[in-house]
């Protein structure tokens, strides 16, 4: 599944190429699961509507519409756009649909627009979707109310991030920075990152950290993300970035994946381990476990 700043790329590639246009059709093939709209809801406020806004909260994209209305997009762990146009952009798992005729036998959702170009949403495994909300109801959705504040946002600072996570006192600080309802759109490879940049035992609990190392880590989490969107994205085998491209970040990775290698800051050797469930990567040197 796409962390935060995967979707972030699409968001910006979406920005760029669809904003001002309109929509003339939307098709659901085979998967109404996809696309879970009343006809009547499609034929009011999508079709004919024009994109003034492509969004994202958490890991869900949000396309506004002229209509009042919003479509809210939610790539799961294959979902793909890709926009026909005047150039051809493509943004998600990187299956050959990427690159193929479409449409094509894992295509969900087709919208067309005015100037003849298309936006395909394809899917292999068929959890993503496509839901229409009244814009002003999005924040009233149940993931909308439960989701956490965004690590990026400037206004995001360690007076707010702090108080969250004394909440979680009693987890492991790295469960409660993968919690979505403490912090939105941090998975396991920014949470080991993170980690590591702060030199915080990720099996610690978070009673154990001091605020200061509080303060340290969010500075982590947002270096690491930032960082990430610089180089299109983490995941590099299932996600690519705005231009079609894999993202390249876990090439400058420190300790994710890296199990067995030399941690870059003080020569220990990285390991793995299994902490709040998920695959962990950890230098036993420099994140000292003693401090547990």
């Amino acid at each position: 599944m796409p962390e935060l700043p995967e979707v972030e790329t699409i968001r910006r590639g979406l920005e760029r190429l669809i904003i001002g246009k309109r929509i003339t059709a939307a098709h659901q093939i085979d998967s109404p699961k996809s696309f879970p709209n009343s006809p009547a809801d499609v034929r009011n406020f999508l079709v004919g509507a024009t994109i003034t806004t492509v969004r994202r909260r958490a890991k869900v994209l949000l396309i506004e519409l002229s209509t009042g209305y919003t479509l809210a997009v939610h790539l799961k762990m294959t979902g793909q756009l890709v926009y026909v146009g005047s150039e051809r952009w493509g943004g998600g798992h990187p299956s050959d649909s990427l690159v193929g005729s479409l449409p094509d036998r894992f295509t969900r959702v087709v919208l067309d627009f005015t100037d003849d170009s298309h936006l395909y949403f394809n899917d292999l495994r068929k959890f993503g979707w496509l839901k229409l909300f009244p814009t002003l109801e999005v924040p009233n959705i149940d993931f909308m109310k439960k989701v956490g504040p965004e690590p990026l946002e400037p206004s995001f600072t360690a007076a707010e991030f702090i108080p969250r996570m004394r909440r979680r006192n009693n987890t492991t600080i790295k469960a409660a920075i993968l919690d979505q309802t403490v912090l939105a759109g941090v998975g396991n490879i920014y949470a080991d990152e993170s980690l590591w940049g702060a030199k915080i035992h990720p099996a610690m609990r978070v009673k154990n950290v001091s605020d200061e190392q509080l303060a340290v880590l969010l500075e982590q989490i947002k270096y690491v993300m930032e960082l990430s969107l610089q180089y299109g994205g983490s995941t590099d085998k299932n996600y690519v970035d705005a231009e079609g491209n894999k993202g390249s970040y876990l090439k400058f990775a420190n300790v994710f994946r890296r199990e067995g290698q030399i941690c870059p800051r003080c020569g220990g050797v990285i390991i793995k381990r299994r902490v709040a469930g998920r695959g962990t990567h950890v230098c036993p040197v420099c994140q000292v476990e003693e401090q547990l």
